[in-house]
């Protein structure tokens, strides 16, 4: 587990598993630098942030948890968000712009979870659906 800090924010007895299953390794204070592998991952570079090496590691794959700031850069002045940065949501899944729908680590800053992910995520499949036969039987397109 690379961790960007020296501790961990999840609750004391989620902490004290991960730090007990003897198959997980912690390197603290570090982050991913990069990633390497021809059509998969193969190697992963760490950077330490506070002694500034870095090392390689060999990986089969990559899982990326962003904690608890939302990855919506790519929407500001797009979508309407909120002043942390979460896109706002109207009438569940939908947002600020016709025909564009928001679920998951976007919009929820209150849960954060994959579980609430995926189950917005299944909402606005359900809401694309309808949106789109909306608009075809009104444009006839």
């Amino acid at each position: 587990m690379i961790h960007r800090r020296d501790e961990l924010r999840a609750s004391k007895i989620m902490q004290q598993r991960a730090k007990d299953n003897p198959k997980i390794e912690f390197l603290w204070n570090n982050v991913v630098s990069d990633i390497k592998g021809d059509n998969k991952v193969s190697t992963v570079l760490v950077k330490d942030i506070k002694r500034g090496g870095e090392r390689s590691i060999s990986a089969g794959g990559l899982f990326v948890a962003i904690g608890h700031e939302p990855n919506t850069s790519i929407f500001e002045g797009q979508l309407e968000m909120d002043d942390k940065k979460y896109v706002v949501l109207k009438d569940l899944t939908r947002t600020s712009v016709e025909g564009v729908f928001a679920a998951g680590d976007v919009h929820d800053h209150r849960y954060r979870q994959a579980v609430t992910a995926a189950g917005f995520g299944c909402m606005a499949a359900i809401d694309v659906e309808r949106w789109l036969s909306e608009r075809k039987r009104k444009t006839g397109k």
